[in-house]
């Protein structure tokens, strides 16, 4: 073993040819065996971490994580190799794959190129890549560049401002990202959805206060809470300068089929929606609506039922991220162990939903 001191601490060293060797071929074998530290980043990391490599010079090599952590190192959050054991291979290989298209969203990486870079076949990363996420490399990089779109537009940039600094090369990619992910114009969204009209209305339900939003084209958003000022603000978080309108009778008929279908008088509820998501997004909440009233599914069997079984984590994820309580019934989905799960307006609520479509069902 050869030895090297930083400040007062003893470090022991691996063959260090060995493990240069193994980090640049990111061989997973060796995960668990030693770790690398980068003087210049502060940064350890197992042998396999897909982050960008350094240059040998800045590299020092570890028997153990407590020993990189002796010596002032901070363990990477891409590959976590404080974790005693490896994540599914599957798993890993998507970490590896989303760490390194957002470290790099502003490079056009193709999926040769992304593939070369973790040692795999093209064929077989994209397969893998859509089973878990639910979506392509290509998309999951679009969405990345829309989310750093949104953000630099919310901060006031200007559109060309934000275009460039999200990674667009064209104004043409801009359009399309609009229409798929802001539901609006750049402009629109830069200026938090002014011009937008939006008629809400707040009731009292047996859940708590409802709130039921809608544009001219169907409802946008259905939530839960408990007091009215609560609720508006989360209405306006995303578009904080569109009009709210509270309702006059608009509402009426879609309100009261939401509090009909919450009471058990109406099991079937299908309403025009005007919400925006990913194409696996809708695969998941148009498979959520056809789970029959008063039973529920778990996450594995959603995933299983859109032909993408070992897209779980993406399943919980999108059920997360839907706008329309009950609308789009994601409290019926459950973990494999019987467990609720999440819900996004609270887990006694998606356990009393429960309890009453089962007791409707039932009678």
């Amino acid at each position: 073993m050869n030895q090297d001191r930083l400040g007062t601490v003893k470090v022991k060293l691996m063959d260090e040819s060995v493990c240069w060797r193994a980090v640049q071929i990111r061989d997973r074998d060796q995960d668990g065996k030693f770790v690398y530290a980068v003087r210049t980043t502060g940064i350890f990391c197992r042998p396999s971490c897909a982050s960008r490599q350094p240059r040998r010079e800045h590299v020092l090599f570890f028997a153990t994580p407590e020993d990189a952590l002796a010596a002032g190192f901070r363990p990477c959050k891409r590959c976590r190799p404080l974790e005693t054991s490896a994540p599914d291979d599957r798993v890993w290989l998507v970490r590896q794959a989303c760490s390194i298209l957002e470290e790099e969203k502003e490079t056009v990486l193709t999926l040769q190129m992304l593939a070369r870079r973790l040692n795999i076949s093209p064929t077989y990363l994209h397969r893998v890549f859509k089973e878990v996420t639910g979506m392509t490399p290509r998309q999951y990089t679009s969405l990345i560049r829309a989310e750093a779109f949104k953000s630099h537009l919310r901060k006031g940039a200007r559109v060309i401002e934000a275009q460039f600094e999200a990674g667009y090369t064209s104004s043409s990619r801009v359009v399309e990202a609009s229409d798929r992910w802001l539901g609006m114009t750049p402009g629109q969204y830069r200026k938090g959805g002014k011009g937008m009209e939006l008629n809400y209305a707040i009731v009292e339900s047996w859940m708590g206060r409802l709130l039921v939003a809608a544009t001219h084209r169907g409802v946008c958003a259905v939530r839960f809470g408990e007091g009215d000022n609560a609720l508006l603000a989360g209405l306006r978080e995303e578009f904080p300068s569109a009009e709210l309108v509270q309702d006059r009778g608009q509402l009426q008929d879609w309100v009261q089929a939401i509090l009909a279908h919450l009471e058990g008088r109406e099991k079937q509820l299908d309403l025009p929606l005007d919400i925006r998501a990913t194409a696996f997004q809708w695969e998941v909440w148009e498979a959520l609506r056809r789970i029959p009233y008063g039973e529920t599914r778990t996450y594995r069997q959603v995933a299983e039922s859109i032909g993408k079984p070992s897209a779980v984590r993406a399943v919980a994820n999108a059920c997360a991220a839907n706008p329309v309580a009950v609308v789009i019934p994601c409290h019926r989905v459950k973990r494999s162990d019987g467990g609720l799960g999440g819900y996004r307006w609270g887990i006694q609520r998606k356990q009393a939903l429960l309890e009453k479509e089962s007791e409707v069902a039932s009678a």
